[in-house]
């Protein structure tokens, strides 16, 4: 019977690195996430769609090509988020707190930046709130993420 817990905790510490991809992260206000990198147009049109839940030490994170206004919206995402726009110099620049699921279809409301962003960064609602995020706060990239 040990030995069948044994097996089984290996194996699920096995599955929760495979879980994690590749373990891409990124580190904001002293908080790592695990996150999706969404770098082309069809990743970045999907996002977060259809996701029951987002575990709260994950995030997507999106890559643009040029530092512009961006513009998001809550389209068949079912999951309140944070929506956190950084420009070239990963520096906070707009927040979006607390931002409701949307099943409107395409009359989801967008929710744009109050300024130039490059990078996008989704986490679970209330995650700004908790780690006190402040405009200005530095994102920093792990390992896997090659800024474009």
């Amino acid at each position: 019977m040990m030995r069948l817990r044994l097996l089984g905790a290996a194996a699920a510490m096995t599955l929760s690195g495979c879980a994690s991809g590749n373990g891409t992260w990124v580190e904001l206000a002293g908080q790592r996430y695990v996150v999706e990198v969404a770098d082309d147009d069809a990743e970045r049109a999907r996002g977060l769609m259809f996701r029951e839940e987002l575990p709260a030490d994950r995030g997507m994170l999106f890559l643009h090509e040029r530092e512009e206004p961006q513009a998001y919206w809550m389209k068949n995402t079912k999951i309140p988020l944070d929506i956190l726009y950084f420009d070239s110099q990963r520096r906070l620049v707009s927040q979006r707190r607390d931002v409701p699921p949307c099943s409107l279809g395409d009359g989801c409301p967008p929710y744009p930046s109050t300024g130039p962003a490059r990078y996008v960064l989704e986490l679970n609602a209330g995650q700004a709130a908790r780690i006190g995020l402040q405009d200005g706060a530095e994102l920093t990239f792990g390992p896997g993420i090659a800024p474009r």
